[in-house]
């Protein structure tokens, strides 16, 4: 029996490449987004190379549009939690608060309501395996990212405790939190200011969607008694939030 991935923010960066990925392996893909153009092209590039996929276009901040969409699927032996933004980068005192709003019900509410969902189906089958994409940010607060660091400390601490909540039922979880990665973030963080996004990674090889997609891919893939439960994956140039090395 084909195993099924499930993929959320699958329409580019991380999520995109993991969905390509784990099809590659086999996986019948399930992936959601809100952009449907980008989600026929990934199911045209998935079933053109013989895979399986099925597109969900809904939004992960509406809980009843996940219940709908989420609620008919039978099984999901792989859930990969990576729908989540950053959106400005201001002090605290001048953040616009809809991007608070829009980063705490992606990152954080969206993630739960997904999870609650799908780890109910998981328990039912006595299996599953979960993984959540959190952040350096996590762990490393920066100036000017006050929420969006707050967002990912929260995805930490979930998968934390997820894990031990779901550690009788015989489900892993892990948490894959990367340094710096070109993808959208940065363009979506600076509200498609183009220039300012591609300063972000001046002087640096930063990590790709395809470099976090092959961990997921390689902890998928480990022995059933072996689960990774928290993952640091960084560019070889940023030891850390506060430590990178720009070429010159």
């Amino acid at each position: 029996m084909r195993k099924q991935a499930l993929i959320t923010g699958a329409t580019s960066g991380i999520g995109r490449a993991t969905a390509l990925r784990l099809a590659g392996l086999g996986y019948d893909i399930t992936a959601t987004g809100r952009r449907a153009e980008r989600l026929a092209e990934l199911k045209a590039g998935i079933e053109g190379s013989g895979g399986r996929c099925t597109t969900l276009l809904f939004d992960v901040r509406s809980e009843a549009e996940c219940r709908r969409h989420l609620g008919p699927l039978e099984r999901v032996d792989l859930l990969v939690n990576n729908a989540g933004l950053a959106a400005g980068l201001e002090h605290i005192d001048c953040g616009d608060t809809a991007d608070w709003d829009a980063m705490i019900d992606t990152n954080v509410k969206g993630l739960l309501y997904v999870t609650r969902i799908v780890s109910e189906k998981m328990v039912a089958a006595g299996a599953g395996h979960i993984v959540n994409i959190g952040s350096i940010a996590g762990t490393e607060p920066y100036e000017n990212g006050a929420v969006y660091c707050a967002s990912k400390h929260a995805v930490h601490a979930i998968s934390q405790a997820m894990r031990a909540d779901l550690l009788a039922s015989g489900i892993k979880v892990s948490e894959i939190r990367p340094g710096m990665v070109e993808t959208e973030f940065s363009l979506v963080r600076f509200h498609g200011d183009s220039a300012r996004a591609d300063k972000t990674y001046d002087g640096v090889t930063p990590l790709t969607g395809a470099d976090v997609a092959e961990a997921i891919a390689w902890i998928v893939q480990l022995p059933a008694h072996m689960n990774v439960n928290d993952i640091v994956l960084m560019p070889a140039q940023q030891a850390g939030a506060y430590y990178t090395h720009r070429k010159k």
